[in-house]
């Protein structure tokens, strides 16, 4: 047998770079059809284990290529050692099983430079690929600041060492319902600062700094400006880094906008989801540079993998920020929505410290892709 195995990181990389990639995913059809790895020079096809354990292999071997590698992937990297031993055997070289599988793949973070800012500062973009999250690291002077941490909080603390920095800042954009934020647990281990914005905060049951419209944040020579922008929640604020940069949280993406309905006020958030779209990010200039909380394809990615556009192409070119009949639009935000995020309500609770799951259970919860935009 001359099966190898893949780390998530080393097949996020191929993804991203583009290489010409061929994966089998083993899991059930279901699973497969709501949550797959996706990229521009990805192939890929479902093989149901299931499926292989009664007939064998070779019903799939027409669908493998030859002479390229294979890298076959589970729901958590059990399965898919199995499947890809029988490719193996079957008589195709070059065969990897992914080490963790879906899971493993859901959680890894890629950080991504995106700029540089004042008196020799960075901004670097956490993407993560398998979930489609997106979270950000401000570096000025020896200082850091973090906004919309995922929980896996390694990566950061290993960009933070990598560069000699300290953490002083950590915020949220907004109660996270799609997935559990790693902004208290960063900020307690590191002797940070906590923000949330205070209209989301008022059941949590942590100390928080609260966030409210127009405050500023420095992180050495940088300055973090926060911008109330309601709409996906009721305390949804937007971060404006140094005048260039707009993080929207769930407010706006590249290629959608957010969805009001998560914590049942879809009626009642709607205006000031138009609001904020429609004036109050009409007041900035056109060249901000969008960097949202989320995404929900490869196709919103830039070359180098990264995520963002300027503020004015959006309103060229996003449906959702040209839809002129006020009625249209709250047609648009509140009916035919996408299913909810996995476990959405556990997930704010979590994020409220009302229940503290333990690591598997909070994979569980995260499972499937993001949802919190608007289609």
């Amino acid at each position: 047998m001359t099966v190898s195995f893949i780390s998530p990181r080393e097949l996020v990389r191929k993804v991203l770079s583009k290489q010409k990639v061929f994966i089998v995913d083993v899991r059930n059809t279901d699973a497969f059809d709501d949550w797959k790895i996706e990229g521009r020079n990805v192939d890929i096809i479902n093989a149901p284990f299931s499926e292989i354990r009664e007939k064998g292999i070779e019903p799939f071997l027409e669908k493998l290529p030859k002479n390229q590698e294979i890298h076959v992937i589970c729901a958590k990297g059990n399965s898919s050692k199995k499947a890809a031993e029988a490719i193996d055997k079957a008589g195709y070289t070059d065969v990897y099983s992914v080490e963790g599988g879906m899971s493993a793949w859901s959680e890894h973070l890629e950080p991504i430079k995106i700029g540089d800012l004042k008196e020799g500062g960075t901004l670097y973009q956490f993407v993560r690929i398998g979930k489609g999250c997106l979270s950000y690291m401000i570096q000025s002077n020896g200082e850091a600041a973090i906004i919309d941490a995922a929980r896996m909080t390694t990566p950061y603390r290993d960009v933070l060492a990598e560069n000699n920095v300290k953490l002083t800042r950590v915020l949220d954009t907004h109660l996270h319902a799609d997935h559990i934020s790693g902004g208290r647990d960063l900020a307690e281990s590191s002797d940070a600062e906590y923000y949330l914005p205070s209209k989301d905060a008022g059941e949590v049951q942590f100390p928080y700094n609260p966030v409210t419209d127009r405050d500023r944040y420095e992180i050495g020579y940088s300055e973090i400006k926060a911008l109330y922008s309601p709409g996906h929640t009721i305390g949804s604020t937007s971060y404006i880094i140094d005048d260039q940069y707009l993080l929207t949280g769930d407010i706006l993406f590249i290629d959608s906008i957010g969805r009001p309905d998560l914590a049942g006020k879809a009626e009642d958030w709607v205006g000031d989801l138009r609001t904020t779209l429609y004036k109050r990010y009409k007041e900035l200039t056109d060249d901000m540079i969008v960097l949202p909380a989320h995404y929900m394809g490869i196709e919103e990615m830039n070359e180098d993998g990264s995520v963002s556009a300027k503020l004015g192409t959006l309103y060229q070119e996003n449906h959702g920020l040209n839809i002129k009949d006020e009625e249209e639009f709250r047609k648009t935000v509140t009916e035919n929505l996408p299913p909810q995020p996995n476990s959405y309500e556990d997930i704010r609770q979590t994020n409220m410290g009302k229940e503290t799951p333990d690591e598997e259970k909070q994979n569980e919860m995260e499972t499937g892709p993001n949802r919190c935009a608007v289609r």
